[in-house]
């Protein structure tokens, strides 16, 4: 059985940091692509960060320079580390995977969440003042 399992979000200030967690187990870590989707209220979901197989990145523009995407192998473990956190970055956030083969940087949004590839059940960021 697949399952991506987040952990770690939450509220935080605005300026604040926070790092979301998901482990996956049931398909071929090595393999994948690791990334997170997010979907803001009355918004569509879309693409915030992948991880490669390869180990290479992508992050989305409204990310760039304030989030970090890594991963541990050895814990099939997928981080997002969020830092100085703005309003517009509320939302539930998603962690998804795919093949290799069938790279999550061509599904940048909006997607349905849970339609293509492997999702997690979304962990919610609120970020305020």
């Amino acid at each position: 059985e697949v399952q991506l399992v987040e952990s770690g979000g939450g509220w935080v200030q605005t300026g604040g940091s926070l790092r979301l967690s998901c482990t996956a187990s049931g398909f071929s870590f090595d393999d994948s692509d690791m990334g997170w989707y997010r979907q803001a209220p009355g918004s569509e979901c879309e693409l915030v960060s992948v991880i490669s197989s390869d180990g290479s990145t992508w992050y989305g523009d409204s990310v760039k320079g304030r989030f970090h995407i890594s991963q541990d192998k050895s814990k099939n473990t997928v981080y997002l580390q969020m830092y100085s956190l703005k309003p517009e970055d509320t939302a539930v956030y998603y962690c998804a995977a795919d093949s290799s083969s069938n790279p999550l940087v061509r599904r940048p949004g909006p997607v349905v969440p849970g339609v293509v590839g492997y999702w997690g059940q979304g962990t919610q960021v609120t970020v305020s003042s």
